[in-house]
């Protein structure tokens, strides 16, 4: 989990999917307060070039944008953050043995529907791969590849690789690519850690006749 990141380029991305990277720009989902990492339409744009949406040349242009169209960033980032909230109950659910809440789904299909019929497939440098047949320009450039990305997660017959951290302060969500399935926490180096020093910690306790503890 990234409770010490000052800044979104600093967040982890260990969900294995851009959907559940998204997701994750939340920290302690369990917690009664979670710690809100997409303050802003910049912040929203700025993870966004972290988790390799848009390149520098199009995330520099938002930022602009952004500044002479204020309201309408606004109403993107709100967009987005009720999508990002909708794709983590989805995920929630699944990697908890739940059904997802129909009105979730619902707005899942309703951005899906607005996205993929401009997606065509194009070859680039790279080879060849999918385009949005949208001005990159556009402030709401992102959503469309997170979405599409939910989508394909969903259907795809992977789902029970679909994990949450056991951390009781995290809740991340992640793609366990392990062989056995057998990965608990979101980062190993992070909750899995902190985890070990816990029970570490109670087990001396548990043994200390004095009654220190």
């Amino acid at each position: 989990m990234g409770t010490e990141e000052k800044s979104v380029k600093d967040l982890k991305l260990i969900g294995g999917k851009l959907c559940l990277d998204f997701t994750n720009t939340v920290d302690g989902h369990r917690l009664t307060c979670p710690v809100e990492r997409l303050t802003s339409y910049d912040e929203l744009v700025s993870w966004s070039e972290h988790a390799g949406v848009l390149d520098a040349a199009v995330a520099s242009q938002l930022h602009q944008k952004a500044n002479d169209y204020p309201d309408t960033a606004a109403a993107v980032l709100k967009r987005a953050i009720t999508l990002r909230e909708a794709i983590y109950r989805i995920f929630n659910a699944i990697a908890n043995g739940r059904k997802p809440l129909a009105k979730d789904l619902a707005l899942l299909n309703d951005e899906l529907a607005l996205e993929s019929p401009k997606r065509h497939v194009v070859l680039s440098k790279e080879g060849f791969t999918y385009d949005w047949g949208r001005d990159r320009a556009a402030l709401d450039w992102m959503v469309a590849p997170i979405v599409q990305s939910a989508a394909d997660l969903v259907t795809s017959d992977e789902l029970a690789r679909v994990k949450q951290c056991d951390a009781y302060d995290c809740g991340w969500l992640f793609f366990d690519q392990s062989k056995n399935r057998s990965r608990r926490w979101c980062d190993m180096k992070d909750c899995g850690n902190r985890a070990k020093a816990r029970r570490c910690y109670t087990r001396k306790c548990s043994s200390d006749k004095s009654g220190a503890c």
